[in-house]
């Protein structure tokens, strides 16, 4: 029990004795070929943030001004039903101009029992 004992510390003993080397005495390490080299330091080129000159203009939005106009109108009136549909249809139209769908990734439809071909 002693004897397992003294051999359990020994190895935790040098354990902590590799974790604790520092940093800048790292040997290279035996790259086989595949992915990154580990003993190329990691070059990442530093990523600045900039900030505009001039903030956007509050026009960006071009549903702000519809919907304070939506504000100023009675709920589920005939106008208010109007500029709501505008103001959907302009976040329809900022939707689709973002929104890009890959024609590969789309499965096509199955085909109809309407169609009509060569049994051959």
């Amino acid at each position: 029990m002693l004897r397992h004992g003294f051999v359990l510390i020994t190895f935790c003993a040098a354990l902590l004795g590799c974790a604790a080397a520092p940093a800048q005495e790292r040997r290279p390490i035996a790259w086989d070929g595949l992915g990154r080299d580990p003993n190329q330091a990691a070059h990442r080129p530093s990523v600045t943030k900039r900030r505009a000159a001039n903030p956007a203009p509050a026009q960006d939005n071009p549903n702000q001004e519809r919907e304070r106009v939506l504000s100023t109108l009675r709920p589920f009136s005939e106008a208010w039903w109007v500029v709501h549909d505008e103001i959907e249809a302009e976040n329809d139209r900022q939707l689709g101009s973002k929104l890009v769908i890959c024609p590969r990734c789309v499965e096509p439809p199955p085909p109809s029992d309407d169609v009509t071909e060569s049994i051959r």
